[in-house]
């Protein structure tokens, strides 16, 4: 397994622009797919997640074409379901994916086959596949119930009433909301349970009404009522936002140690993710906001232990984890249940790294409690194939000059070149 011994660092500094939103730009590819019309995507992230998505539009006959060099990619809609045929498609481990090309695939005709890698196997879709079946769809399990690999037989969706159960993911979702503007008749989506995660579903509102479809949303974004009749309608051309989420590893660096500023998403950003400044803020750092920009800055007091709901944020929560074990007293990360059906366990994950570090950690179903060491031991760092462990955890050479961390290459999921510009921000 390769290796990445980290240079201690004793700050960070920069300014830097950030790469596009990984879930904004699998959202809009799967809608720009779905339009009418050309379209150019700029600032679309270069990363696995959305190389699978790509790929698997590709493969169904969307005729798109990328520029790497330039992060933009062309293509002209299909201007209604996503084309009939007979298609295995192999998604790896891209949740967004997956998830809204279940749905998407269901408004065609066809016979369709959906796989992923073995942990995404692991990954459960069945409150997806239920809703589908309430809208009268012909969708099974090819192995066990509740994850892929999945078989659809595809008739075009009906449309009407169908419920989903909003405690688990809000992919689920964002997933039904894509495909309802292509239902014969009006949709409506009921959230039972807990509706985890909002601020994605917001982002999936906000981009659906972007391409010119109406979402009617109601009783605090538990019922949604898409009317039919509508198709999206492609702009010329599309900006994708800075990944927020990605910006809370430079700004976490900086709350430490240091002066960052990203670009890309600030004030007026759709992500949740945005938020993380904000606690850092709460934790002693000074933060400011533009309307596409965030600037952190250590305070010389350093920064104090935290007690937060990351409910709205929770890719941000490991850094945040992270970032705790350089403050005074204690931590605690609440409502983080859904952490253990991401790419890993992440709670359980989190948890066993920081301990091998010299923190004191309690984990519960949906929190972590986060007890600083008195000093950041050497350690190395297993990633469990998850991008946001190993990017997380990289914060750690900020204390300590013997943090190394295992299978780096997992950050070209949504970041293949982290290192290098994490590193080209540091004082050494």
């Amino acid at each position: 397994m390769e290796k990445l011994l980290l240079p201690r660092l004793r700050s960070v500094a920069g300014d830097l622009l950030l790469p596009g939103s990984k879930s904004l730009s699998n959202r809009a590819l799967l809608v720009a797919a779905l339009g009418r019309g050309p379209i150019q995507l700029s600032n679309c992230l270069e990363s696995d997640d959305v190389d699978r998505m790509a790929e698997a539009l590709q493969k169904l006959g969307v005729p798109l074409k990328r520029d790497l060099a330039a992060r933009s990619v062309t293509l002209t809609g299909c201007g209604g379901p996503l084309p009939s045929g007979n298609f295995d498609l192999y998604l790896g481990n891209a949740g967004t994916a997956v998830r809204s090309v279940t749905a998407a695939l269901c408004a065609g005709h066809g016979q369709y086959r959906i796989d992923g890698n073995a942990r995404m196997r692991e990954r459960p879709i069945k409150a997806l596949v239920n809703a589908l079946k309430l809208w009268g769809v012909k969708i099974g399990y090819e192995i066990s119930s509740d994850c892929p690999p999945l078989l659809i037989d595809a008739q075009g969706l009906p449309g009407g009433r169908t419920e989903v159960d909003g405690s688990l993911s809000s992919q689920y979702i964002t997933a039904l909301l894509l495909a309802a503007p292509l239902c014969r008749s009006t949709a409506v989506i009921e959230v039972t349970g807990e509706l985890v995660s909002r601020p994605y579903v917001e982002m999936t509102v906000d981009l659906m009404r972007r391409f010119g479809v109406s979402v009617d949303v109601a009783s605090d974004w538990r019922r949604f009522v898409i009317p039919a009749g509508q198709s999206y309608v492609n702009p010329p051309h599309f900006a994708i936002e800075g990944d927020a989420s990605s910006a809370s590893y430079f700004l976490g660096a900086a709350a430490i140690s240091g002066k960052v500023r990203v670009r890309g998403c600030g004030s007026d950003s759709v992500q949740g993710e945005a938020g993380f400044a904000r606690v850092m803020g709460q934790m002693g750092a000074a933060v400011e906001y533009g309307t596409d920009w965030i600037d952190v800055t250590s305070s010389p007091n350093g920064l104090i232990g935290v007690d937060v709901d990351m409910d709205t944020m929770t890719d941000t929560g490991m850094t945040l984890a992270v970032v705790a074990c350089f403050a005074r007293g204690r931590t605690v990360i609440r409502n983080i249940g859904n952490w253990q059906v991401k790419e890993t366990k992440r709670i359980t994950a989190v948890a066993t790294e920081l301990r091998k570090v010299g923190a004191m950690v309690e984990e519960g179903a949906d929190y972590l409690v986060i007890d600083p060491p008195s000093k950041i031991q050497n350690a190395e760092i297993f990633t469990y194939d998850d991008h946001r462990m190993a990017m997380a955890f990289s914060l750690l050479s900020l204390g300590s000059d013997g943090i190394t961390i295992l299978d780096p290459g997992c950050t070209r999921k949504t970041f293949p070149d982290y290192f290098e510009v994490f590193g080209g921000l540091g004082k050494k």
